[in-house]
């Protein structure tokens, strides 16, 4: 099967140009380079759209501040003529092999419509990085996948492909700058969009969210207004009504195949093997 012939990194930036720039260079220095790299400027007031233009990137203008509004814009960009659209964030420096392990994925596997990893926080403190990596993604992963059947899309290290943002383009609540982005996409992700996570997959990103409380805070709240948004489009229930989910007692709402048991609590779980895939990437 031939590899992708065009994959597009859209990235979105508010004032973050050093951190960008060290992005774009490590983007520079991929193993398999992305064929466009699209910077969507958010209003920035410091030299993050200078910073792109030096490292040869697409710059677009996003005036409504926001990272959907942002990162909406550089979507439907990228769609007119990717194949696989990736995202990470101005903070994110990726390993050189990211983008060379997003094509392999997709090449291999037809029915993959979204592959998304994990993170490896830098420049907080042992603890900080740790407690990000392990609960504020970590976390995430696990209880969205519980609530919601399929994985988190991590907004800083994912790909997907061009058909499903035109099928979902609509349908997020993509002006809305008070909620998380990565999350709503998820919500409105279904199985049959063949939504993968490798474990292999992982970003270097910023451990700014966890170092202080507030921030912390702010962005666990968000998690909560994201909900409330799309709401009720994210209610367990409603997803398991066209998906052959089930509720199993303790475990949330589990598809009915592949069923075991927890070693050390006894609980009833059921592994999705159509939205776990460590194979991917390597």
């Amino acid at each position: 099967m031939p590899l992708a012939s065009h994959i597009a990194v859209v990235i979105p930036c508010r004032d973050d140009a050093p951190y960008l720039d060290a992005c774009l260079a490590a983007l520079a220095a991929q193993t398999r380079p992305a064929d466009r790299v699209i910077v969507v400027d958010n209003a920035s007031t410091d030299a993050s759209a200078a910073v792109a233009a030096r490292h040869a990137a697409v710059v677009l203008h996003e005036p409504t501040i926001g990272i959907w509004p942002a990162v909406a814009r550089g979507y439907d960009e990228a769609v007119a003529d990717a194949d696989i659209i990736a995202r990470l964030d101005a903070d994110s420096r990726p390993h050189p092999d990211w983008i060379a392990r997003i094509e392999r994925a997709f090449a291999s596997d037809p029915s993959l419509g979204v592959l998304t990893g994990g993170a490896e926080f830098y420049g907080g403190t042992p603890l900080q990085n740790y407690l990000g990596e392990r609960w504020y993604i970590g976390g995430g992963h696990y209880w969205i996948r519980r609530w919601l059947g399929i994985p988190l899309v991590f907004g800083s290290n994912f790909a997907m492909r061009a058909r499903v943002w035109e099928r979902v383009r609509d349908q997020v609540d993509r002006g809305n700058a008070g909620i998380h982005d990565d999350l709503d996409l998820t919500i409105r992700l279904r199985a049959a969009d063949g939504v993968r996570y490798d474990p292999q997959l992982r970003m270097p990103v910023s451990a700014r969210p966890v170092q202080t409380l507030s921030g912390l805070s702010r962005r666990v709240f968000k998690v909560v207004s994201t909900f409330a948004a799309s709401w009720p489009e994210g209610a367990a229930w409603r997803r398991s009504e066209s998906a052959g989910w089930r509720r199993s007692e303790g475990a949330g709402w589990r598809r009915s195949e592949q069923a075991g048991t927890d070693a050390a609590t006894g609980a009833e779980w059921i592994r999705e093997s159509d939205d776990w895939a460590p194979e991917y990437g390597r």
